[in-house]
């Protein structure tokens, strides 16, 4: 195991579940490894919820949305102010963030122009501050109607909101779905990917220090099991996914077969590029390589499909694969770090990966680059393209 890498101290990150604003242990003795994908090494061991800790989660949201608490008699304003300084406070923490994340996810720090954590990691800043900026601004409508009556809409919170997110955006995503549910003042259990649960965790130190009211955010680490229990809770009241559309398509199934809880879903896709002969090819090759190697391709809305027309098929392949080609490969934390690609999240994606292109190959595509793993350790695989004329 990793005991000191990045600048980090990995035995005092924290990787305990955050229930009513304190942090515990799982009750079950369980944890589970969080890998560095970069390296194949154990980072740390990070509590693995269950059963209890989705009860007890559940039931503290549930006990700071009731009538009266200070969280549902605080003004839009006061949650305005919160949703700030929980801003300010990630920002004041922004490096070690970045290396955090980094870490975990194993994409490049970005600290020379390109993407990486740096990127998320102020993103996530401006979401956070988007939100709260919606928070005293949450308004009705009055509706002309016939007779003698008034007739008006008020928007409340919905309740206690389940929010899952996936792997690949880990600071980011965790806050687009908290800060809009914190700022129509629901109260929020978060559960991020196993995969990727440390930057979450360490935000939750942030939420308290802000001044959060105990229960209004609940973070757990785990596995699937842990989505479909707060899924299937009957004291939650919506549920949002981000995720692929197999898990999507299960947390329909989950809410329908209990509380008929409202779900919203983001999930993925394979998105289709066309290029024309009257596009700029230098333009239109840069476009379509950031939409398909972004994050090392892991993108929900990946560029994965290039349809070029025939007249200048030869040409953009040409500036395709030398683009691909000029691609610098390494881990965060390797040499200077100044990579453009760092590894894929974990070992299961890079088979699933390097399964696509043999699939590619025995299918008859051409490998025009790339297609091999890159180096003795890590989940790194170079930029790979093939060619369908």
């Amino acid at each position: 195991m990793v005991t000191f890498t990045c600048g980090i101290d990995t035995p005092k990150i924290e990787t305990r579940l955050f229930i009513n604003n304190e942090f515990v242990n799982a009750k079950s003795g369980k944890t589970f490894e969080c890998i560095d994908p970069a390296t194949e090494e154990i980072i740390c061991l990070v509590q693995e919820a269950g059963q209890e800790e989705v009860t007890a989660a559940v039931q503290a949201a549930n006990a700071a949305f009731q009538s009266g608490s200070p969280w549902r008699t605080m003004d839009g304003s006061a949650r305005r102010d919160l949703l700030l300084r929980f801003a300010n406070l990630v920002e004041r923490d922004q490096d070690y963030l970045v290396r955090l994340e980094a870490l975990d996810n194993g994409k490049p720090l970005g600290l020379h122009g390109q993407y990486g954590t740096t990127v998320d990691i102020g993103l996530s800043v401006k979401i956070i501050r988007y939100f709260a900026g919606w928070a005293d601004k949450l308004t009705g409508k009055t509706i002309p109607v016939d007779g003698e009556f008034f007739c008006y809409t008020r928007r409340e919170p919905v309740g206690v909101c389940a929010c899952i997110i996936p792997w690949n955006f880990p600071l980011a995503l965790f806050a687009s779905k908290l800060a809009p549910a914190l700022c129509c003042g629901n109260t929020v259990v978060l559960k991020t990917s196993e995969k990727t649960p440390l930057t979450a965790l360490y935000a939750a130190k942030l939420i308290r220090e802000a001044g959060f009211p105990a229960g209004v955010v609940n973070i757990l680490s785990g596995f699937g099991h842990v989505g479909e229990l707060m899924t299937r809770h009957p004291n939650v009241d919506k549920v949002a996914l981000t995720g692929s559309t197999a898990v999507g398509r299960k947390i329909q199934q989950y809410a329908a077969e209990s509380n008929l809880k409202n779900v919203s879903l983001e999930l993925g896709g394979k998105s289709p590029m066309i290029v024309l002969d009257d596009a700029d090819i230098e333009e239109a090759v840069s476009i379509a390589h950031a939409a398909v190697f972004l994050n090392q391709g892991q993108c929900c809305c990946a560029g994965s499909r290039v349809y070029v027309q025939e007249s200048i098929y030869d040409k953009f392949v040409a500036a395709a694969v030398t683009k691909a080609e000029a691609v610098t490969i390494g881990g965060a934390f390797e040499a200077d770090g100044n990579f453009d690609q760092g590894p894929q999240i974990d070992e299961i994606q890079f088979k699933r990966v390097m399964g696509y292109i043999n699939q590619g190959k025995q299918e008859g595509a051409t490998l025009a680059t790339g297609g091999k793993l890159h180096g003795t350790k890590g989940y790194f695989i170079q930029p790979t393209i093939f060619t369908v004329p």
